[in-house]
């Protein structure tokens, strides 16, 4: 059975890459180039971080771990900003998790940057239903997540998945089955990792029903 709890504010603990080409959406980088990628990218996180309620702390977990500057030139004196540690993506979601809660963290909602319809009111009710759920996730159209929410540190559900696979929801609900967890699952949502995402979603990047041409082909050298 679900503990009721009193609704607390939670961390938002983002998980992002320094802003360098070639090195951030490079399936899209394929059809735009990784110029135009990168600042794809940017419009993404930047937005992304514009949506979070602003009385909620937020942290960005940021990788490489020479980034500091760099990010905090980029994205302002707001988040507190941790490097992420070395290893796969679920030992770098478990060391940034339990460094959320160790530094006084009530929830932690755990997203990336490349969302468009994680608005303000889809993060509001993922932290409401924190207050009778251990865990709430975010289903991805590619069989991801885009948010993982947590009132207590669980190693064990992100232990052995395979990470960056049509499998990965599938795998940490079997993951939370086995420890006696029972997540709430939000609406499904897309990710934008392809130049087909990114014209599915330009209504709510940029206000009109197609990119503007010059967010569609690559950058002039």
């Amino acid at each position: 059975m679900q503990r009721e709890r009193r609704h607390r504010l939670p961390t938002v603990v983002v998980m992002l890459k320094a802003p360098r080409e070639g090195t951030v959406k490079t399936r899209l980088a394929a059809d735009v180039g990784p110029a135009q990628a990168t600042r794809i990218y940017r419009l993404l996180v930047e937005r992304q971080l514009a949506a979070i309620p602003a009385h909620w702390p937020v942290e960005v977990h940021f990788a490489p771990a020479d980034a500091h500057e760099e990010m905090r030139d980029w994205l302002g004196p707001r988040p507190r900003l941790c490097p992420q540690a070395d290893g796969d993506l679920g030992q770098r979601l478990t060391r940034a998790v339990n460094a959320s809660f160790a530094h006084g963290a009530a929830a932690v909602l755990v997203i990336g940057g490349d969302c468009p319809e994680l608005d303000r009111d889809a993060l509001q009710s993922a932290a409401g239903a924190l207050g009778t759920h251990e865990v709430v996730l975010g289903p991805a159209s590619d069989g991801g997540y885009y948010l993982i929410g947590l009132t207590l540190p669980q190693p064990e559900i992100f232990a052995d998945i395979p990470w960056s696979t049509s499998g990965v929801l599938t795998a940490t609900l079997q993951k939370t089955d086995a420890v006696g967890l029972i997540p709430l699952c939000l609406s499904v949502r897309d990710d934008v990792d392809t130049l087909a995402d990114l014209q599915k979603h330009a209504a709510l990047l940029f206000g009109v029903e197609a990119p503007p041409t010059d967010f569609c082909a690559p950058l002039a050298p």
